[in-house]
């Protein structure tokens, strides 16, 4: 394939938490490079998914849910990093769900609006309508509320009318040879997308307030023919979140490390053994050192 017919660019998935971003970047990527759960603040980090398609290569950011009001300071550097990405995009998607537009998705579409980036409008979620017809207000709506490029209606989660989302994707992205190789699918290493994962289980184990206290370190990840050896720290931020993550007998943190190990055994197609510690690092989301020891992106 020549450079000069090639086209390459960041496109930047923005919205208000759980609109459906990761689920959209999973799907576009082809395999799960995000976390997903109902939870808010489930993605934390900007990461970056690569979708070839034709003679385009699409660099999907997935940004963390925008939030407004006083945050603390992991709050205040995903919000940040969302603007960056945006601020870097060739291209923003905003996303909205079928349900209508609600006023933390207006304080988002005002941060977009600020940047001037090209803009089209996803509607996600179309599945749960019973009818196209009822989507028709939303659209109306959605489209007084900015000058969209395009507004597309889709489902991430039953792949409904992503065909229409690509092509008008790839009609907006600029000439550009490739960023990245064909066959690379992420940004993030191995370690990165196991820690991630081994969140995603205790955030579905825990209850509402503990996962937002928590983080992991990947500290050893392991290959060999036999499997992978994985030990990761789970670090919370209170010494009374200690024993709620651990659970009664250690029951949380079996049902955690049981749940984790099968999801990455059948990805890896390998048995994965893995040694999990938690430990208390005192208000770790609010100190700058901290984040930015455990890899989050602090004054970006």
């Amino acid at each position: 394939m020549s450079e000069h017919n090639t086209r390459c660019g960041f496109v930047a998935l923005v919205g208000r938490p759980n609109v459906g971003k990761s689920t959209l970047t999973n799907t576009l990527v082809g395999e799960k490079i995000s976390i997903v759960t109902p939870k808010p603040q489930t993605t934390r980090h900007r990461i970056l998914g690569v979708r070839n398609e034709g003679d385009t290569q699409i660099l999907i950011v997935d940004t963390p849910g925008m939030r407004s009001g006083r945050q603390n300071l992991m709050g205040q550097t995903m919000n940040r990093n969302a603007d960056t990405s945006i601020a870097d995009a060739d291209l923003v998607l905003f996303m909205v769900d079928a349900n209508g537009l609600t006023k933390p998705d207006l304080h988002v579409l005002e941060r977009v609006a600020r940047n001037r980036v090209p803009c089209v409008a996803v509607i996600n979620k179309v599945d749960v309508k019973k009818s196209k017809q009822g989507l028709l207000p939303l659209l109306q709506e959605v489209s007084d509320k900015h000058a969209f490029d395009a507004i597309v209606p889709i489902s991430a989660k039953t792949g409904d009318n992503l065909d229409a989302l690509l092509e008008v994707v790839c009609k907006r992205l600029p000439e550009s040879p490739w960023l990245y190789p064909k066959d690379q699918s992420s940004d993030r290493d191995q370690a990165f997308r196991v820690g991630e994962l081994i969140r995603e289980k205790l955030m579905m184990a825990l209850s509402e307030e503990v996962p937002y206290g928590l983080t992991v370190e990947v500290a050893k990840l392991e290959e060999s023919d036999e499997g992978m050896e994985v030990h990761a720290t789970i670090w919370v931020g209170k010494d009374s979140q200690k024993p709620i993550v651990i659970g009664k007998k250690g029951h949380v943190l079996k049902q955690v490390g049981t749940a984790a190990r099968k999801e990455l055994k059948k990805s890896l197609g390998k048995p994965v053994h893995l040694n999990l510690w938690v430990k208390i690092k005192k208000n770790w989301a609010d100190h700058e050192r901290s984040l930015a020891a455990l890899g989050y992106e602090v004054g970006q």
